[in-house]
């Protein structure tokens, strides 16, 4: 019996000092693959394959699968992009933006009606909000 209670105590003794590796989704931090990163509930949700893209913020780039090099910091900026290379800074900035490309809008509301236009900047509170389509 003290041979058994030595080896249950010696069992126990291993696995509390083993490495523990724990899986977790999302990954810390937001790391996802391909350069990803998310933080914020449902950013980044329906991404399949798309590269280098950052979304931080409730519902940032929640609608883009595979498009590469977005960055997205406030809630619903890019909401609804599928097209690659927009930078959106501010709640609803680029927010109907679904395939215009190279867009930088800074300031909430910011571009938020564009959706095919592209190479567009805007900067500040509701800057260019009636733009849809224009270059």
């Amino acid at each position: 019996m003290k041979i058994f209670r030595l080896f249950v105590a010696f069992t126990l003794i291993c696995f509390a000092l083993s490495p523990r590796a724990h899986a977790l989704v999302p990954a810390p931090d937001g790391g996802y693959a391909n350069g990803n990163t998310a933080e914020g509930t449902n950013a980044l949700l329906s991404l399949t394959s798309g590269g280098f893209n950052t979304a931080v913020g409730y519902f940032s780039l929640r609608s883009t699968t595979t498009a590469n090099f977005n960055t997205a910091i406030g809630a619903g900026t890019l909401f609804a992009n599928t097209a690659g290379g927009n930078t959106a800074i501010g709640a609803a900035a680029l927010l109907s933006n679904t395939n215009g490309i190279q867009n930088t809008a800074t300031g909430a509301s910011a571009l938020s009606s564009n959706t095919t236009g592209g190479g567009n900047t805007a900067t500040g509170v509701q800057a260019l909000n009636s733009n849809t389509t224009g270059n």
